[in-house]
């Protein structure tokens, strides 16, 4: 069987579940699994169920679609070795400095490839945004490399235990950032539009940390 006949294309409630599932069962899991007696148990909790989550996500991803995507490869090579950190130390900052490093990583390499004429995002997000052209790329990976970077410096901002609590950056985390990738990405849609974006198209969000 070739390739192509063993990939498949990912529907919209799929790529949903792929890509904030885990981040949500992170969120309820942390939430329930809290202690008045235990402040980090919470967090420690959360992460065990978060990592078992992205593990499923990734055999989920490799059955169904017949690939990894390099996003989902990094976001779980992350998640599981900061959540080991997070679960051995009991320390839940393990955990909160993931999402920065994912976005550090990113932004470099957007605008790196920018800045030498290559839409790296197109590579990120595969078959995403069909129909783009390659000045509606470059564009986009420049808007998206800035925005990853804006999203490092809210992580780094929240996840200060001096200025906010675990429960209040793992709200902003789950909702507010949520809900700021998908604005953003709508954003674009008019950009996009005008170099030769088809509407239709499930399209791929970048990596949500």
């Amino acid at each position: 069987m070739s390739e192509v006949t063993q990939t498949q294309k990912p529907s919209g409630k799929l790529n949903f579940v792929l890509d904030f599932g885990p981040l949500l069962l992170f969120f309820v899991a942390s939430k329930f699994g809290s202690s008045d007696t235990d402040p980090k148990q919470g967090a420690v909790i959360g992460t065990m169920v978060f990592m078992a989550a992205i593990i499923v996500v990734v055999i989920v991803s490799k059955v169904k679609l017949g690939k990894i995507s390099p996003m989902l490869k990094l976001t779980a090579a992350l998640g599981v070795f900061f959540g080991a950190l997070t679960i051995w130390f009991h320390d839940e900052r393990f955990i909160q400095i993931k999402p920065t490093i994912i976005y550090m990583f990113f932004a470099a390499l957007v605008i790196g490839g920018w800045m030498r004429g290559k839409a790296m995002l197109k590579y990120i997000l595969e078959a995403a945004y069909q129909g783009l052209n390659e000045a509606g790329w470059l564009k986009l990976s420049l808007s998206w490399g800035l925005f990853f970077l804006a999203l490092a410096g809210l992580n780094e901002i929240f996840r200060r235990p001096e200025w906010f609590s675990f429960d209040t950056w793992l709200s902003i985390k789950v909702w507010g950032v949520t809900a700021l990738t998908f604005l953003f990405a709508l954003a674009n849609i008019p950009m996009l539009m005008r170099h030769g974006l088809k509407l239709g198209d499930d399209a791929e969000l970048p990596p949500q940390g």
